[in-house]
C-alpha cells in the first residue's frame, strides 16, 4: 500500500495568543460538537480515494485540540480508524496546552491510540507568557507535565519560543535548561515572527512606532547570541538537532514532520487544512460556514462530489520544476540533507545536473557538503540557510 500522513485541524482555543495568525478562535461546546460532526463526514467522504494507503502518521493540530471533549477527540479517532488504514505502529500525535488536560482526557486519549504530545510551553517565565498572551504560568505547565507523564506519555514534544520582546539571551538560556532537565524527548525551538492580523503586529509592526511603550523586540545581536547558543546548550542534554528549528534524543524525531520535509504525500482534514496528493496541492476553506455546509451536504450523495469540490481551494499541479525546488529546500532543512539518488530517481537526472552551479559555489564558501552519498548544510550553511535556499529557485 502507498504511505499517506494525516493532518487534523481543530480550530478551537481557549483565548487567542496576541502572536498567532493561525485558523483559531475561542468556541462553545454547541460549535465544537458541530464542527466535530462534519469533521467525521469529511472522513468518511475520503474513505473510498484513500482505500489503497496505509495512514503511518497522524497529527492533531490546532488551535489547541485538547480544548475537546475527551468524548469528542474520541469519535475523530474512531472514525480515522473505522474508514482508513491506520498502522498499528503510526505515530499519532496530539498538540496540547497546559490548562486544558486533564486525567480523564488523558485516559481517553491514551484509549484512542495517541501515543505522542506536544506541549505549548513557549517560555518558563512568567513574564514572557503574558507577554505572549498565554493562558498558563510555568507552574501550570509542570502540573500539565506531571499529568502526563502519570498518563504513561512517553513520548513527549516541547514547543519553545524565543525572541518575545523584553526577552534576553540569559533569559532563553534558564528557558532552554529547565525544558531539557525535565526530560522530554523532543524539543521545539521556533523564533518568534511578528505576523500582520496580529495583536503583536500592531505593537511591533513596520507602522506601529511601538505607542503602548511595550518591552522591545531583541536586538540583532541578543538574536544571534540566542540562535547560536540553542544548538549546544541542547547538545548538553543529549538532543541532536535534525532539523532548522526542531531537537530530538534518538530515536524520537518527529516522524510525521519529517514527512513534510521529505515531500511525502499527506491528507489534510478540517478547515483550512493544507494537503499534498501526487504532485497537486489544495487546502480546504477556511471559512467555517462554507466548510460546515459542504460537510453536511455530503450526505445527499457522493457522485455529487468529486475532490474539486468547493470545499477544496487554490487547487495547484505541481510541474517538475516545483517539485525539484522542494524537494531541495524543504529537503536540506533537515540536517542529514538529502539523498542525491533519491533525487535521480524521483527525477531522472542528477542533481548535479540542475543545481550544479549552486552546489559548486555553496560548497566552495564552506555552506554545502557533498558527503556519503548525501547533500547538507554545513553548520555555518544552517545560519544562512534562507540565503543558500533562495538559489535553488530556478
Amino acid at each position: 500500500m502507498k504511505e499517506l500522513e494525516l493532518y487534523i485541524h481543530i480550530p478551537f482555543c481557549v483565548k487567542k495568543c496576541a502572536y498567532c495568525d493561525f485558523l483559531s478562535a475561542p468556541a462553545g461546546e454547541l460549535e465544537q460538537r458541530k464542527y466535530v460532526d462534519a469533521l467525521i463526514k469529511e472522513i468518511e467522504f475520503n474513505r473510498d480515494e484513500f482505500s489503497g494507503y496505509l495512514i503511518r502518521t497522524v497529527f492533531m493540530g490546532g488551535g489547541t485540540p485538547s480544548v475537546l471533549k475527551g468524548e469528542e477527540t474520541a469519535r475523530i479517532f474512531q472514525a480515522l480508524r473505522g474508514n482508513f488504514h491506520v498502522d498499528e505502529n503510526a505515530e499519532i500525535t496530539m498538540e496540547v496546552n497546559p490548562g486544558t488536560v486533564t486525567k480523564e482526557k488523558i485516559v481517553q486519549w491514551k484509549e484512542s491510540g495517541v501515543n505522542r504530545l506536544s506541549i505549548g510551553l513557549q517560555s518558563v517565565n512568567d513574564e514572557e507568557l503574558r507577554m505572549l498572551g498565554r493562558i498558563h504560568t510555568y507552574e501550570q505547565f509542570l502540573d500539565t507535565w506531571e499529568l502526563v507523564r502519570a498518563g504513561g506519555f512517553d513520548n513527549v514534544n516541547i514547543d519553545l519560543i524565543s525572541a518575545i520582546p523584553g526577552q534576553t539571551a540569559e533569559s532563553w538560556e534558564r528557558t532552554l535548561r529547565t525544558a531539557a532537565e525535565l526530560g522530554s524527548e523532543h524539543l521545539s525551538a521556533y523564533s518568534l515572527i511578528v505576523e500582520e492580523g496580529t495583536p503583536f503586529y500592531d505593537r511591533y509592526g513596520e507602522n506601529s512606532g511601538n505607542t503602548g511603550n511595550w518591552p522591545p523586540l531583541p536586538d540583532e545581536d541578543t538574536e544571534r547570541r540566542i540562535y547560536e547558543d540553542t544548538a549546544g546548550i541542547l547538545k548538553e542534554y543529549g538532543f541532536h538537532r535534525y532539523e532548522i528549528s526542531n531537537y530530538a534524543r534518538p530515536g524520537y524525531e518527529c516522524r510525521h514532520n519529517l514527512g513534510y520535509w521529505e515531500r511525502r504525500e499527506y491528507l489534510g482534514l478540517g478547515i483550512g487544512a493544507s494537503s499534498l496528493i501526487g504532485n497537486q496541492r489544495f487546502h480546504n476553506t477556511a471559512d467555517m460556514e462554507k466548510y460546515l455546509n459542504v460537510c453536511k451536504d455530503m450526505e445527499k450523495g457522493k457522485e455529487q462530489f468529486g475532490r474539486q469540490t468547493f470545499l477544496h481551494e487554490d487547487m495547484e499541479e505541481l510541474s517538475e520544476k516545483d517539485c525539484m525546488e522542494e524537494f531541495m529546500f524543504l529537503g536540506l532543512r533537515k540536517t542529514a540533507g538529502i539523498l542525491c539518488s533519491e533525487f535521480r530517481k524521483l527525477f531522472g537526472k542528477n542533481v548535479e545536473e540542475v543545481y550544479g552551479e549552486p552546489i559548486r559555489r555553496f560548497t566552495g564558501q564552506g555552506l554545502l557538503k557533498r558527503e556519503g552519498g548525501m547533500l547538507r548544510l554545513t553548520e555555518r550553511g544552517i545560519d544562512m540557510s534562507n540565503y543558500v535556499f533562495s538559489d535553488f529557485l530556478l
